[in-house]
């Protein structure tokens, strides 16, 4: 909590100027990203988390404890997040966006995301150093969730019984069609939104579904707001790339979704035990967390579907 206030600002215009190069340079020109590209991308996000993990460690202030916690954390996150890349190929299959239209897409809808994150992060935060029992909330709702998972069917993408797009079509009417890359359209002197507006909205608000999922799951590791924090942003900014390296193939993991619950419920029994002052060492729990999910990988590769 006593972080210096140049950490944070450093830290932010940092992802701020990535985002301008981002988008402003390397993709101005709205195309569709090849899995190459999106590799090279992917592997440059975590390069700059795994420095950014050195920074903490050999900064005074932080140290070695302090940067197990954010990999570990940042591992968290990032595995998480494969359970988005699910909603959104169906979200974009259902309306038939362009592949060379996703990026700009998940670009707008991460920038919404990092305020969400933010705001989830330090009410968490707060609440765990005010009342230290909402760990018992936290802990219980992660093995929840973890264990629904575990049985849940496939998802289904619905837009009409989204609550955000209800609400918002009730003020600005949308078009029946796509107009390219554009989210708004003046016609007879009206503003109309198009339906990648709606994706964009969809999007948002299903990323805020699974912040109640994810950031407690952080807050099982660290207690540390700019630890927490920065684990987040950094694997939600590799979160578009991770889409396109991996949206053609992921039918081929189908055990993932497995390994996912199975360290959410981890982290939540992580979480309950800490309140009981059994503290798992983080070295262990990220050991326990990487295994499971090579576990589900290699599951996934050598075994055949008709042996599920």
């Amino acid at each position: 909590m006593g972080t210096s206030i140049y950490f944070w600002i450093g830290f932010h215009v940092f992802v701020f100027t990535m985002l301008a190069l981002d988008l402003g340079v390397f993709h101005k020109h709205t195309h569709k990203i090849p899995v190459k590209e999106a590799i090279i991308w992917s592997c440059i996000w975590i390069s700059l988390a795994l420095l950014f993990d050195l920074f903490i460690y050999l900064d005074k202030d932080f140290g070695p404890v302090k940067a197990l916690e954010f990999l570990t954390g940042y591992v968290i996150e990032y595995s998480l997040s494969v359970d988005n890349i699910f909603i959104f190929i169906l979200i974009f299959s259902y309306f038939a966006v362009n592949k060379q239209y996703q990026h700009k897409i998940l670009f707008w809808g991460i920038l919404g995301a990092l305020i969400m994150r933010g705001i989830f992060i330090f009410a968490g935060v707060a609440l765990i150093n005010r009342f230290q029992w909402i760990v018992i909330i936290f802990g219980g709702f992660l093995v929840f969730t973890g264990i629904r998972m575990l049985f849940q069917k496939e998802a289904e993408v619905d837009p009409e019984k989204n609550m955000v797009v209800r609400f918002f079509r009730r003020f600005l009417p949308v078009t029946k069609t796509l107009h390219g890359d554009k989210l708004f359209i003046k016609a007879d002197k009206k503003l109309y939104a198009t339906p990648l507006f709606l994706v964009l909205l969809i999007i948002e608000s299903s990323d805020l579904i699974f912040a109640v999922d994810s950031i407690p799951a952080v807050l099982a590791i660290s207690k540390h707001t700019f630890i927490v924090y920065t684990s987040n942003i950094f694997a939600i900014l590799g979160l578009r790339s991770l889409y396109f390296a991996i949206a053609g193939i992921m039918t081929y993991f189908r055990f993932l979704k497995v390994g996912l619950a199975f360290v959410l419920t981890f982290v939540g029994l992580k979480m309950l035990s800490s309140y009981f002052h059994f503290e798992i060492p983080i070295l262990i729990s990220l050991g326990i967390i990487i295994s499971i999910l090579l576990i589900s990988i290699l599951a996934s590769v050598f075994i055949k579907k008709s042996e599920e």
